[in-house]
């Protein structure tokens, strides 16, 4: 009998997802809570409409699907932080329909909110950026305080979708002030951190550091990092690059360790060029979002899962092609002419990124309808996932 694999959320990465596995002549089942990407697949064998990801209305909705459509013993692969959480606290009753590579709560809540993981990395002895918890708006503002400061959530996504803003800025204690009553009045400030905004000198853009482990060791790891991203700075890549990036695994290993991971993980740094050190960010439990560029590199980790899972040799390659870019056009395009014309990108600077071999986000000629779709839907998936 051959299992298949459920992809949960289908926009760009679960699109990547669903050509590895096919490819691969693994079926495919896509699960979206709106219109996507993936669907529209020469791999994809079966789209359905989900209930909202971060609700345990998702766990049920699978155990239904798998007894109509047969998926019993097939891998659930999710693209998406809140299904991460929702199968992470159903697990028992999802692991027992389902093969999961997601880990449980024990893992989750350690990593997803980020205080426990800042805590966790500063009693590692990890690099952390200087960070500050703000429970009330009236708290004083500490004076060694250094300016420009970020304020985000302690759960991203929740903080993304009340305030509709990865992150905010603050270049002085007044409008740090007005920022903090501003959340106080959506979310509370006690679900926020706030930390100095790591200088950019030109070089240090935010590195992806992904791996595949198991009981708590790496068995392998493929790193890129942002070329471009919206918004800038602090948002999703439209750009990106891999590279060598020896210097996070370290790092990396010592939190893979403490938690006993298993399972797929990207951890994201940013180099510090005050200290020189590489300061950890976030740690997410899934693919991201240019997942494909690590398989065109040579590490296919959505195979890698289901092989796993499934009991099946896997080969876990101990190198991979760097200086290979990944741009999905759409995004990328957009939002470097609105840094033109902004003054913070030169366009000699813009044409000149394109040098080298590169991959696109979406398009290709084996699997060509989704390229169209995502033209088509660009403005329908914007409105609808903000």
């Amino acid at each position: 009998m051959t299992y298949g694999a459920v992809i949960i959320e289908g926009h760009v990465q679960g699109l990547s997802n669903t050509r590895a596995l096919g490819e691969a002549g693994i079926p495919v089942v896509v699960v979206d809570m709106t219109n996507c990407l993936a669907r529209y697949s020469r791999y994809c064998t079966g789209f359905f409409y989900s209930p909202p990801f971060d609700s345990d209305d998702l766990a049920l909705f699978l155990l239904d699907l798998a007894r109509r459509e047969g998926l019993e013993g097939w891998l659930l692969l999710p693209s998406n932080d809140h299904a991460v959480y929702t199968i992470a606290r159903n697990r028992d009753a999802l692991g027992s329909v389902f093969k999961l590579i997601t880990p449980g709560t024990d893992v989750i809540d350690l990593i997803y909110n980020k205080k426990n993981l800042l805590d966790m990395a500063t009693e590692l002895g990890v690099a952390i950026p200087t960070t500050f918890y703000f429970n009330r708006t009236d708290e004083k503002i500490p004076a060694d305080l250094k300016f420009p400061v970020i304020t985000r959530g302690r759960f991203g996504l929740s903080f993304f979708k009340a305030m509709k803003a990865k992150a905010l800025m603050a270049e002085t204690t007044e409008e740090l002030r007005e920022q903090l009553s501003h959340i106080d009045r959506v979310i509370g400030p006690d679900k926020t951190l706030t930390q100095t905004v790591i200088s950019f000198d030109g070089t240090n853009r935010t590195v992806s550091f992904t791996a595949f482990c198991t009981d708590g060791e790496i068995r392998c790891w493929w790193a890129g990092r942002k070329l471009r991203e919206h918004p800038w700075r602090f948002g999703t890549a439209t750009y990106a690059e891999s590279i060598e990036c020896e210097e996070c695994l370290e790092s990396t290993t010592r939190l893979i360790r403490k938690l006993n991971y298993c399972g797929i993980c990207e951890v994201e740094y940013i180099r510090d060029p005050t200290d020189n050190n590489y300061k950890l960010i976030e740690i997410n439990a899934r693919t991201w979002l240019w997942v494909g560029l690590a398989k065109a590199c040579g590490v296919d980790y959505a195979l890698m899962a289901y092989r796993y899972v499934n009991g099946l040799e896997n080969t876990f390659p101990d190198d991979y092609v760097k200086g290979v870019k990944w741009i999905n056009y759409l995004t990328d395009t957009w939002f470097s002419l609105g840094a033109m014309f902004s003054g913070r990108m030169k366009p000699g600077e813009y044409f000149t990124s394109f040098k080298g071999k590169r991959i696109p986000a979406v398009f290709s000629w084996r699997d060509i309808i989704p390229s169209f779709a995502l033209v088509l839907l660009s403005f329908y998936i914007a409105r609808k996932r903000r």
